[in-house]
């Protein structure tokens, strides 16, 4: 009886390979890996070109909108934005409306990794060996995922 008690509790308990946020979770790592090695080129990390693809959508941000756009608070986004300006990515500055507020703006230095970047989307793309017509669908299911999460944690909170 003992053994079937043991038996039954270790068969409710799922495996890794059960666990979507483990797959979601090694997905980005996967992804991490494929971009390296050209963002080393850059001496840039993946959250710094983040940071860039952002601020090609729109330029002169505060680092507060920048936060918000990408899930990061500005204790982790303000080290990794002074790294970019030390790069020559950015240039950061009170705004002079409000000085509560920093402005960042890309530089000549961060337009010109934009070209680079886009030159290797379609191989990044390829990579994932998604087809063109799947792979818009299954961004949105995952961004789905990440809103429903999001309010779950809000709701909790």
């Amino acid at each position: 009886m003992a053994n079937q008690t043991i038996q039954a509790i270790s068969d409710d308990i799922p495996n890794l390979d059960d666990f979507l946020c483990f797959a979601v979770y090694s997905a980005n790592l996967a992804f991490n890996r494929v971009y390296k090695p050209l963002l080393d080129e850059l001496g840039l990390t993946y959250p710094q070109y983040l940071v860039l693809v952002v601020l090609y959508e729109e330029d002169d941000r505060t680092v507060g909108g920048l936060g918000d756009k990408l899930f990061l608070d500005s204790s982790t986004l303000t080290p990794l934005l002074k790294r970019m300006e030390s790069a020559g990515y950015i240039t950061r500055q009170r705004d002079p409306a409000d000085e509560r507020q920093v402005r960042i703006r890309i530089t000549a230095r961060g337009k010109a990794a934009r070209e680079k970047v886009s030159c290797a989307r379609g191989d990044l793309h390829k990579a994932t060996g998604i087809p063109t017509s799947r792979f818009r669908q299954i961004r949105d299911d995952l961004v789905a995922l990440r809103d429903n999460l999001n309010k779950a944690a809000q709701d909790k909170a």
